[in-house]
């Protein structure tokens, strides 16, 4: 095969599938529909001229047996008169135009029966018409019905595919909710266990008044020992616990002392 062969047969392919695409089966019934009511109107029309010709002769005819009838009266009063000469050239005129009745009227025949024929044509593309008519209407509504059909079913698959893209959203939304919930989570553990403490700066540094506060604590701690362990040397009561910040327990020593020198 040649190319232009090729090309052209590629070129009918694609300007067919281009019309198949373009062309509306309801725009095509009305057309052929139309069509059929412009042909049943000439074949109207024709049945109207054939049936006005037909009507022109039989005014012709009528009007040739009038004359007939004129020129018989007018040869037997010629006869009645003596003047058969007038007699017989009126009955000449009278078979002459009894020739052209004859010949009208067999053109009437044929007209009439033309008429007939197309007046029963008529009547046929007419019940055609009708019939086509009404198939044409059913098939434009089931085109009408398929179509409709066909759009929907192309929207819910729209939305299939695009439910699918918002399935797959929702998903990634829940697994970053799911993350940020665990990560508050830990945050929280990490608090409640003091691994986070308020006190816990960016450097690892505790503030001034944290530090002195642990520190008055600790030194709490050992005078409160200290005198403990003296009174048990003592063999004295114990002292009481001292509150504060420890300047009791260094003065109840040197108050021992001077009982004893008293």
């Amino acid at each position: 095969m040649s190319i232009m062969k090729r090309m052209g047969l590629i070129f009918r392919a694609k300007a067919t599938k281009a019309l198949d695409k373009a062309e509306d089966p309801r725009e095509t019934l009305d057309y052929s529909y139309q069509k059929q009511l412009e042909l049943l109107q000439k074949v109207r029309r024709g049945v109207a001229d054939v049936a006005t010709s037909r009507k022109r002769l039989e005014l012709q005819t009528n009007q040739l047996t009038q004359q007939q009838t004129k020129l018989h009266d007018q040869a037997q009063k010629a006869l009645g008169a003596g003047r058969e000469d007038l007699a017989r050239e009126a009955l000449s005129r009278r078979a002459a135009l009894q020739q052209q009745v004859d010949s009208l009227q067999q053109q009437h025949a044929g007209l009439q029966g033309e008429e007939e024929k197309l007046t029963l044509a008529s009547q046929r593309l007419q019940a055609k018409v009708e019939s086509f008519r009404t198939r044409k209407e059913s098939l434009k509504a089931t085109y009408t019905a398929a179509e409709a059909q066909t759009k929907i079913g192309e929207a819910f698959s729209g939305i299939s595919e695009e439910m699918s893209d918002v399935g797959l959203a929702v998903e990634r939304a829940e697994d970053k909710t799911a993350q940020m919930q665990a990560r508050a989570g830990a945050i929280d553990e990490l608090i409640a266990s003091g691994a986070l403490d308020d006190h816990s700066s960016i450097g690892g540094r505790q503030d001034d008044i944290a530090i002195e506060l642990e520190r008055m604590s600790a030194d709490t701690s050992v005078e409160s020992e200290l005198a403990a362990m003296k009174a048990e040397l003592g063999g004295s009561e114990a002292p009481k616990q001292i509150e504060g910040d420890g300047q009791t327990a260094r003065a109840e020593p040197q108050t021992k002392q001077q009982g004893e020198q008293a």
